[in-house]
């Protein structure tokens, strides 16, 4: 299960992994902004939280880190959404493991700089996701990126080979690569 955290709009998304093979099973957001109170808003989360972990039993949790930016607020605010949203999976002793943004946008699109866009577009692609399954708020994507990623990393592809990018793994593997555009 992925996780973006959020305090206005928290992401999930939930995948099934066979052998090296994920499946989209869930993802959805978390949508906080009616909720003026901050603390009943981290109330929520935790109840929202627990209740998807109930429902999907996830193995383990990818969560993805905030990152540092300019305003010491929002990233105070974060934070706390974020430890809720851990708290909540070490209630039900599932295991937890962040990943920077980048990191993220890296396992999936090859680039640490890709937009929300294109990690949506390559999640579409990689999971054969239908137009109409794409949701409307791209935390869900963003949640479900965090899941794949993880999985990525436990999946490292061919036969257990570490490589430094996707330019990497394809120069490697000129055999596994798809030449259409």
């Amino acid at each position: 299960m992925g996780i973006d955290p959020g305090t206005n709009v928290m992401g999930y998304g939930v995948i099934s992994c066979k052998g090296q093979k994920a499946t989209m099973i869930a993802m959805g957001v978390i949508d906080m902004r009616k909720e003026d109170d901050p603390y009943l808003r981290l109330g929520h989360i935790f109840e929202r939280v627990t209740g998807i972990i109930n429902e999907y039993l996830p193995d383990e949790i990818a969560i993805e880190a905030p990152f540092f930016g300019k305003n010491v607020q929002s990233m105070l605010k974060l934070g706390r959404a974020q430890g809720v949203a851990i708290a909540a999976a070490i209630q039900h002793s599932v295991p937890v493991h962040e990943y920077a943004p980048m990191k993220i946008k890296m396992a999936i699109t090859g680039t640490g700089t890709a937009s929300k866009e294109q990690v949506a577009g390559m999640l579409q692609r990689i999971l054969k996701l239908q137009k109409d399954e794409m949701p409307k708020f791209m935390d869900a994507t963003d949640a479900l990126g965090a899941a794949y990623c993880h999985f990525m990393q436990l999946n490292t592809p061919v036969t257990g080979k570490k490589y430094s990018s996707w330019k990497d793994f394809a120069t490697k593997n000129q055999n596994r690569v798809s030449k259409t555009p």
